[in-house]
């Protein structure tokens, strides 16, 4: 199993859209290095911390499991829709995706500025200069485990098991 933190802007896609769906489609990205994290490592079952980018604040709002592998994102041949790729082709798609399960939503977002005072995350590339914009981060399960511990002591986690 693997640990992910994956970014969502809440306006468009959020926790509470996610737990009200159960289950749904990681569509509409379009950035190399995320994709291939999606099509290359992913796997049913990883552990990915759902994170709220672009509000205020920003932060890991709660918890999924890739339910999906990675598999071509059906967005990419469709001329009306916004993630259309006119390059893309069938036989030779450019973006892939993964479905995720709702697992948990935190009480409250778990804020970067909190996030950036664990020395665990140094190493991170949520951390790391230049990967602000990567919407599919990896992460090392001391990463994840730092993150769950300051959850617990912020008493963030829900009444629902902890996710470890």
């Amino acid at each position: 199993m693997a640990y992910w933190l994956m970014k969502s802007n809440p306006k468009f896609f959020g926790i509470d859209d996610l737990q009200r769906l159960e289950t749904d489609s990681w569509d509409g990205v379009r950035n190399y290095r995320a994709r291939n994290f999606m099509r290359d490592e992913m796997q049913v079952g990883d552990k990915v911390f759902f994170y709220h980018s672009s509000a205020k604040p920003s932060g890991v709002a709660g918890i999924m499991t890739v339910s999906k592998a990675g598999y071509p994102d059906p967005c990419q041949f469709n001329p009306e829709h916004r993630h259309y790729d006119p390059i893309a082709t069938e036989d030779e798609p450019r973006w892939y995706m993964v479905d995720v399960t709702f697992e948990q939503a935190f009480i409250d977002i778990l804020p970067l500025s909190a996030l950036k005072f664990l020395p665990a995350l140094e190493d991170s590339l949520l951390m790391k200069k230049g990967c602000e914009q990567l919407t599919v981060i990896p992460l090392d399960a001391k990463h994840w485990y730092a993150i769950m511990d300051m959850a617990e002591t912020l008493n963030l986690l829900s009444e629902q098991p902890v996710v470890r």
